[in-house]
């Protein structure tokens, strides 16, 4: 995720002044304030632009050290810095709003305003000092996430740490449980008041904007009412949600025959701990235990691959710099190599949350990792350097404009390019023996493998903000967090705690995305626009043969394409990015469907006879 200004909550106000009243009598009435004009609304934006470039670049630069140098002064050091971005913010916001309704202004400056006020995370409100404590707050919450523990076998062991063993399928559904607890315990319970008081101040800034409260605010960022857009969403899980309840009910059948009735039953939801992940948000490190028999043996594992090549995680980086290039985009800047952090510091505490940063909106582009050698992390860069590239081919936009089209697209961009860590891509680059690619017969078990992340991610993508959308309303009160919480991931993933959870637990604090403020729905959006961008992307490369098994490695007229929709950044509506790569205006889930459509099939017919749904 970048480091902009809706991450950042950084904005400033130059309150344009009323002209100057002559010296009057005392008995004189006073002269009316002049209405704002077009050229008002031009002259706010340009200085509002030039301000908050500035500021932008210091922020950067202040939360970068502190989210790899977690102490207690670089603490201090954020909280002020950001304190000052969010005054501004919402100055800027309310400033915003007295131009909204003038008369003739152009498209682009009437653009402009809708992203001062539709663009911030934490909106705080006017009072005193209530910045600088929703500011503090924020902090915080993500320096004890960053400094979270769990425990394996009564040690403690580090977040990232502890992410890992999730998916180690050595692992007993006792040590699971214990893992998964304490962690939930550890790292979520301690939160919970702070975030329901930031979350009271947020919400006084959102009404000052005129909006209902801070839920509403950010529904209101993607070119379209708020209400369209939560029931878009809606309607594109309704229409996936048939293919991930075929992969529930097929998955939770495999962990019943692995772990039996005690540990897992037939029926009902899937005991969270279980799915080799702490959120359960992607399935991948399980496929061992639903693989297919016979089709279900890839013959490879990109983490065994890469540590038979004794790679390191800079060669990681390397070889996903190789893929951008490929399509023609020039190289990572010097900088890069010499300012991301790339591994986790054995001297210090740091934020190991993969994160793509763009400190001084030109060039000075950055990843964030605690890179290790496997196969989820080779993708994860992909991912990232996704985002660098997406910010470095925008940078010559306005201030404004320097983000994606919507914050799907910015988390779509290295999905998709992802999706072509074909086997054949692997040949191509080195890492995998031709003869060993998967024939056809093993196109189940690649598809599988896929939508143990892909699918199995959707509810998730979209309950996050639908829980913190209830808590923000009010219709979820700090007493009810955590069974709300419980209830939606029921609800959406038909999934359950490994234990019954106290009254007071905070399991949503466990999750980076809750601290950290970064809102969810942009990965539900990229999960679905990252296959449309993938089916465009083979389209254009000619490709006729099965839609996975496309690689578009190598094709410099798609990356042409792509980064003339990736150059406009949010100087247009989604809709005109969107058709610029793609040829459609619509935000669909059918091309992802159609991926797996075959896998679909195949899991009818495995899962005739069982029970389905929880």
């Amino acid at each position: 995720m970048k480091a902009m200004i809706s991450t950042l909550s950084l904005a400033v106000s130059l309150a344009l002044a009323a002209p100057a009243l002559a010296a009057q009598k005392p008995a004189a009435a006073p002269a009316a304030a002049a209405k704002p004009t077009a050229a008002d609304a031009d002259a706010f934006i340009a200085a509002a632009e030039k301000d908050l470039f500035d500021y932008t670049v210091e922020a950067s630069q202040v939360n970068w050290v502190n989210a790899t140098y977690i102490t207690e002064d670089t603490d201090a050091m954020a909280a002020r810095i950001n304190a000052v971005g969010t005054e501004k913010s919402v100055k800027y916001a309310l400033e915003a709003a007295k131009y909204i309704d003038v008369p003739g202004l152009s498209a682009d400056t009437q653009r402009k305003l809708n992203i001062l006020r539709t663009g911030l995370v934490l909106p705080a409100p006017t009072t005193p000092g209530a910045a600088t404590e929703l500011n503090q707050i924020a902090t915080n919450l993500q320096s004890q996430y960053g400094k979270g523990r769990g425990t394996l076998n009564g040690k403690e062991i580090s977040g990232s740490d502890i992410e890992a063993e999730m998916g180690n399928l050595e692992r007993t559904p006792a040590e699971y449980a214990e893992m998964w607890t304490s962690w939930h315990d550890n790292v979520g319970a301690p939160m919970k008041d702070d975030y329901a008081r930031m979350v009271g101040i947020a919400n006084q800034g959102a009404e000052e904007l005129g909006f209902a409260d801070t839920g509403a605010m950010w529904r209101s960022g993607y070119d379209m009412p708020p209400e369209q857009f939560a029931e878009l969403t809606e309607k594109i899980w309704q229409d996936m949600k048939p293919l991930y309840m075929a992969l529930h009910t097929y998955t939770r059948w495999k962990l019943n025959e692995k772990y039996g009735d005690a540990v897992q039953p037939k029926t009902g939801p899937i005991r969270a701990d279980l799915l080799g992940n702490m959120w359960a948000q992607e399935w991948g490190n399980i496929y061992p235990l639903v693989a297919p028999a016979g089709a279900g043996d890839l013959g490879y594992d990109i983490g065994d691959l890469l540590t038979a090549q004794g790679k390191k995680p800079l060669d990681m980086v390397k070889a996903g710099e190789n893929f951008y290039s490929s399509l023609g985009m020039a190289p990572l800047p010097d900088t890069f190599w010499k300012r991301s952090q790339f591994t986790k510091p054995a001297d210090r505490e740091v934020i190991c949350h993969a994160s793509a940063w763009d400190i001084d909106n030109k060039d000075d582009i950055r990843i964030k990792m605690c890179i290790k050698v496997n196969a989820d992390d080779f993708i994860t860069i992909h991912h990232e350097l996704g985002h660098n590239y997406y910010q470095r081919a925008y940078n010559e936009q306005p201030f404004l404009y320097l983000n994606g089209a919507n914050d799907g697209f910015h988390e779509a961009i290295g999905d998709f390019v992802a999706l072509s860590i074909t086997p054949q891509y692997l040949v191509d680059i080195g890492l995998l023996d031709k003869a060993k690619v998967p024939s056809a017969d093993k196109d189940i078990g690649l598809l599988l493998r896929q939508a143990m992340d892909k699918v199995a991610f959707l509810p998730f993508g979209l309950l996050i903000d639908r829980w913190r959308w209830g808590v923000f309303d009010g219709t979820i009160k700090p007493a009810d967090y955590n069974t709300a919480w419980t209830q939606l991931r029921t609800q959406y993933q038909g999934i359950v705690p490994p234990g019954e959870r106290p009254a007071n637990a905070f399991d949503a604090g466990a999750k980076y995305h809750i601290p950290g403020n970064t809102p969810y729905t942009r990965y539900f959006l990229a999960r679905v626009l990252q296959f449309q961008f993938y089916e465009a992307a083979c389209k254009q490369a000619g490709w006729t043969g099965p839609l996975h098994r496309c690689s578009f490695y190598g094709n410099k007229e798609v990356g042409a394409k792509l980064n003339a929709m990736l150059e406009m950044g949010a100087s247009k509506p989604w809709p005109d990015a969107l058709e610029a790569f793609t040829g459609s205006r619509e935000m669909s889930g059918k091309a992802m469907a159609d991926y797996f459509a075959p896998l679909k099939a195949w899991l009818d017919e495995q899962n005739k006879g069982k029970p389905t749904g929880w």
